[in-house]
């Protein structure tokens, strides 16, 4: 791995993005965007028509155009790596295929505490093609823009083991959390460890920021989430490599935000359910936030999407530590040219 270059090093320590993490004034309000590099750009669709999309996330070459490509078309504030949050899970030994019109799906679930006890840690070497995509992307990105690196938190990787896919109820998930608490916390210890060390690889590997997905903990109430989920977010805050920001994302979470808040992170990110001023008060001003634009509104009409963002950034005061997102990911029917123009609206009206 190259030495970092001391004046890119500075630059993207001054950006806007991670000046807001860290809860410094900025001259205006950072964006990006979740799934800003994905199936809505049409130089996306036709890298995918080539490839699989399993091969396509273990290709880095591909991997870091995807991530540079998307930044440079858009002009937000920070890349994202392209990447997803389930491979991770092979290394375990769980068998994950991503099926058309189905999505990730895992073969062998674990829904005992024999097939818990036959999982692994994950060992970090395994994700290497991710660390080489940080690598490349890196170099491929202006000096002045963050790289964020990100993992899937261990309740949605355990929800994806345990259902085996998608689900709507997570009935085998809630199943074995009260059933076998035991095994639970078996399972969520092992993927605890795996995500902190992969984190902290990607950190190694030139990001500048990192993002726990907790995409599903939603599903859960404050007494299940303090109990199964609370303490292995908290491991993994707590051991993280000092000195990069972490974001922490959770969706349908707002009876969960302040114990998300406890568990840790720099950064909170809200989805588009609840009122970004009045959240931002209960969690507290220490922390930054993210958010948190409906993704659907960018089906709406330019002078629309102009006026929800000016309605987002007038909740957040010009408080420094607001970084301008969406409550979720860009839909694939998106129009490419609607998601520009929400990025020019959030710079022109922020400006300060």
């Amino acid at each position: 791995m190259s030495k970092p270059n001391i004046a890119n090093k500075t630059a993207v320590q001054n950006s806007a993005f991670l000046r807001a993490c860290r809860r410094e004034p900025v001259d205006y309000t950072p964006v990006w965007l979740l799934r800003q590099a994905g199936r809505y750009q049409k130089a996306y669709r036709d890298i995918r028509a080539q490839i699989d999309f399993l091969t396509l996330c273990k290709t880095p070459a591909l991997t870091a155009e995807i991530t540079v490509m998307a930044v440079e078309r858009l002009g937000v504030d920070a890349a994202i790596l392209f990447a997803d949050l389930l491979p991770i899970l092979q290394p375990m030994g769980l068998h994950l295929e991503y099926l058309k019109g189905e999505g990730p799906v895992i073969h062998n679930p674990v829904r005992d505490n024999t097939a818990i006890d036959r999982l692994v840690e994950a060992d970090p070497d395994s994700q290497g093609y991710v660390y080489e995509a940080i690598e490349l992307a890196r170099r491929g990105l202006a000096p002045s823009i963050p790289l964020i690196g990100f993992a899937g938190a261990p309740f949605t990787l355990a929800s994806y083991a345990i259902e085996g896919g998608a689900s709507r109820d997570y009935r085998h998930v809630k199943t074995l959390m009260y059933r076998d608490a035991e095994a639970w916390h078996v399972l969520m210890d092992k993927l605890a460890r795996s995500v902190t060390a992969y984190l902290n690889r990607q950190i190694a590997a030139g990001v500048d920021a990192v993002q726990l997905f907790d995409s599903w903990v939603g599903c859960l109430g404050p007494d299940d989430y303090r109990v199964y989920v609370q303490p292995y977010m908290r491991h993994i805050f707590d051991h993280l490599t000092p000195g990069v920001p972490a974001i922490h994302f959770g969706t349908s979470a707002a009876a969960l935000l302040p114990l998300m808040r406890e568990a840790g992170g720099d950064v909170i990110g809200l989805d588009w359910r609840v009122d970004l001023s009045e959240v931002w008060s209960r969690i507290g001003y220490d922390r930054a936030v993210q958010g948190n634009l409906d993704p659907i509104v960018l089906f709406a009409s330019p002078e629309e999407i102009g006026r929800r963002v000016q309605n987002i950034l007038q909740k957040a005061e010009k408080r420094p530590g607001h970084i301008f997102n969406l409550g979720h990911g860009i839909l694939p029917e998106t129009s490419e040219d609607h998601v520009i123009a929400l990025v020019d609206a959030v710079h022109r009206f922020s400006q300060k």
